[in-house]
């Protein structure tokens, strides 16, 4: 029987072999609906002007502009982690080409903009003609081009990584105005490292091309389709680099590993675009010590295109600023791990209390010492430190690494790469004009199943944010095989090829700190392409945590009279400004009449989860408003954390759900310096996932004792969404203020 077993298997595996050949290329998909209804999105706009006739009494106060919400960071399973995630062994949906995010877009979410950014180091030529005839159809949809339904934006991310803190960019997502062929760059630009290389476009070894379909052969197909995905890639040649943009061939990738080369290329081309960073504090990929002084060098910023910053994203918030750090450097550049501080424990730290624990346990001897080679070892390793204490759990770390303090902080949090640090820092290469970043503040999901706008509600975690895990304990054991406890010092070497970065990576615990995602927002002249563009290039634009609040931020007495969020202006006197707020509309269950009518049922479960943007009459309470203060440094040495005052002011809001308005002055203004005023609107609480974190239980010390974990696997149940009480707010672009003629 067991000879009989064998050779059914070893039949079964010849067969896999021979058919790996069977994967498809996964395509575009198909859009199914039509344009939302002229009489819908005319009532959209009629409830904002309800909502600023209460706020406003006097007409002639009340802004003109319309408030239009969008998400400029979309994933589909056209990108390569999207694609991984996809899959059944991580209770993946299967494929969500493009054409799902269009329809999701307009039937689910119901956002007025959009843009689609599959990361650039994984779309093969044939993707990115897709992609664009694709984002085409989408807004060829609309009836009347002057007042669209939803506009379509075309673009890309552009994926660093770094293995230091000096040769780490991060993420950009790339935006282009237009659509047309002639109008856009033929290949979008990757930052595709030879490590990326190795880690994409290399196919699986024959034995997992065999053994994955294998193991889930009801799901044969997906991982058949996966194969040909990366084979794709590998079949794709890098471009010649030195060459300027337009001679080279259609077919091949182009890269730019650091900014600089980005930026050229971008101007090669001479298109209308604009970067964007983002997820810049997430502590998965970016090192400790990682800040964003090198990027305000020589040609690293563009300020012609690099003008708008995500803080808030599906991977959290990257706005605070905290002078603590995850790692320091001694006078011969060996890396030290900091002490804890009351809302902060550097995970080198906890690495060392693991080990001191063990070895205490186990009567090891010369505990001490081990737990200092440990932190030593954890550091050395970068972002895969956890692979020096083999045997860990989730658990075992407690709150490490986190922003204890912080409103919903990425995993692992980078300060020196929040937004708060970008506006405080000046570079003085040239002394007597020093260079600072001038960003506007937006926000987005960063969602990698199709689904722009996955903030509308708080529910189905699983599949409305990133988590993602083994579908069960023996495929969970498969993807990263257990490592057994021990005390000995263990070594890493975060360039070792030879092992995944889905093992090396802490993936498991960063699950608890998926969110569903935030919205950008701009205050237009129109709901077309170029008045949504004309409005995010004056940086007139705000970012929300996924809920559709309304902000307004003027300065009052400007040289030309109010000026709005994302202006630049130099005054005589003291500034005066003003602050209003709506909060956002309480949601009601299922999807509206247009929603249904535009997708049938199987559609509607399958892209929305049953679930859609669907407003009532009601709105959730503005609590409170808070407005940050800053002055970017005028000396190199300049400490940065006491030029950031947050929250400067604070008002208390009352409860009127009608909304706040507060108005102010700054007496303590002088022409001696820049001062950078931004504004956030808080919203009453309400339940939201993961807002908990890895819901740590302190004693009475206030130190964390124990964690309860949100998985991405089995371990959590698919119908528990972790949810937690949530202040759900928006942040205004800031003002740029200085004395005239200083």
């Amino acid at each position: 029987m067991r000879r009989s077993n064998f050779a059914g298997l070893a039949g079964i595996a010849i067969v896999m072999a021979t058919t790996t050949g069977c994967g498809r290329l996964e395509g575009p998909g198909e859009i199914s609906g039509k344009a939302v209804p002229a009489k819908v999105v005319a009532e959209r706009a009629t409830a904002q002007n309800a909502a600023v006739q209460k706020l406003t009494p006097d007409a002639e106060a009340r802004p003109e502009k319309q408030i239009l919400f969008g998400d400029l960071h979309v994933h589909t399973t056209f990108s390569a982690d999207a694609f991984l995630m996809s899959l059944p062994i991580l209770y993946g949906e299967g494929a969500h080409p493009p054409a799902d995010a269009c329809d999701f877009a307009r039937f689910c979410s119901g956002l007025d903009f959009w843009s689609i950014n599959d990361h650039s180091e994984a779309i093969s030529p044939k993707h990115w003609r897709e992609t664009k005839e694709s984002i085409r159809q989408c807004n060829a949809i609309n009836t009347d081009a002057r007042n669209p339904d939803v506009v379509a934006f075309l673009g890309w991310e552009w994926t660093q990584v770094g293995q230091t803190p000096e040769d780490h960019y991060g993420h950009k997502n790339v935006i282009l105005r237009e659509t047309a062929d002639d109008r856009v760059p033929t290949r979008p630009i990757s930052a595709l490292s030879p490590r990326l290389v190795g880690a994409l476009r290399q196919p699986p070894p024959l034995r997992q091309r065999i053994m994955m379909p294998l193991l889930d052969f009801a799901h044969r197909q997906r991982y058949w389709d996966f194969g040909a995905f990366v084979e794709e890639l590998a079949d794709t040649p890098i471009c010649p680099s030195g060459v300027d943009v337009r001679e080279l061939p259609d077919s091949c990738t182009e890269v730019a590993l650091s900014p600089d080369l980005l930026f050229e290329k971008l101007n090669q081309w001479g298109y209308d675009s604009m970067v964007i960073p983002h997820g810049t504090t997430w502590g998965l990929y970016t090192p400790p010590g990682t800040t964003l002084d090198k990027q305000l060098a020589g040609k690293m910023h563009d300020p012609a295109r690099q003008t708008l910053f995500e803080i808030y994203s599906g991977h959290g918030n990257s706005e605070e600023y905290r002078d603590w750090r995850a790692i320091e450097w001694g006078a011969d550049g060996d890396p030290i791990c900091p002490a804890p501080t009351k809302n902060y424990e550097p995970c080198c730290w906890r690495a060392g209390e693991i080990i001191r624990k063990r070895c205490l346990d186990a009567n090891g001897g010369d505990c001490d010492r081990r737990a200092q080679q440990a932190q030593v070892n954890f550091l050395r390793a970068g972002v895969m430190g956890r692979m020096t204490v083999p045997g860990t759990e989730v658990s075992d770390w407690l709150n490490c690494g986190q922003c204890a303090d912080c409103f919903n902080p990425a995993y692992n949090y980078r300060p020196g790469n929040s937004g708060q640090y970008a506006l405080a820092i000046s570079n003085f290469d040239d002394p007597a004009n020093p260079r600072r970043f001038r960003f506007g503040f937006i926000a987005s999901s960063d969602n990698h199943s199709a689904r722009p706008g996955t903030g509308y509600k708080e529910y189905d975690r699983q599949d409305m944010t990133e988590a993602a895990g083994a579908r069960d304990a023996s495929w969970r054991e498969r993807l990263a095989p257990p490592q057994a406890p021990t005390f000995e010092e263990v070594g890493f070497d975060p360039n070792n090829p030879g092992v995944p970065a889905f093992v090396a990576l802490d993936f498991e615990r960063q699950a608890s700190f998926f969110m569903t995602g935030g919205l950008v927002a701009v205050h237009s002249a129109g709901r077309d392409r170029d008045a949504i563009w004309d409005a995010m290039q004056r940086k007139e634009v705000f970012g929300t945590s996924g809920e559709r609040i309304l902000l307004w931020f003027d300065l009052l007495n400007g040289p030309a009279g109010e000026a709005p969020m994302g202006s630049e202006v130099a005054i005589e006197g003291a500034p005066r400004f003003r602050v209003r707020a709506v909060g956002s509309f309480k949601q009601k269950p299922g999807c509206p009449e247009h929603s249904v009518a535009a997708l049938d049922q199987e559609r509607l479960e399958a892209l929305c989860r049953g679930e859609c943007y669907n407003p009532s009459d009601e709105r959730h309470r503005i609590t409170r408003i808070e407005v940050v203060r800053i002055r970017p440094q005028q000396s190199k040495d300049e400490p940065v954390a006491g030029l950031i005052e947050d929250p400067w002011k604070r008002f208390e809001c009352g409860p009127d759900p009608a909304g706040c308005a507060v108005e102010f002055e700054d007496p303590d203004f002088t022409g001696e310096r820049e001062y950078i005023y931004y504004a956030r609107a808080i919203q009453e609480p309400t339940p939201a996932v993961n807002a908990g974190g890895l819901r740590c239980t302190y004693d009475d010390k206030g130190e964390c004792v124990s964690v309860n974990p949100c998985y991405g696997d089995y371990r959590t149940a698919p119908t528990d969404d972790c949810l937690s009480p949530n202040e759900e707010r928006a942040w205004s672009s800031p003002l740029f203020v200085t004395r005239a003629g200083a």
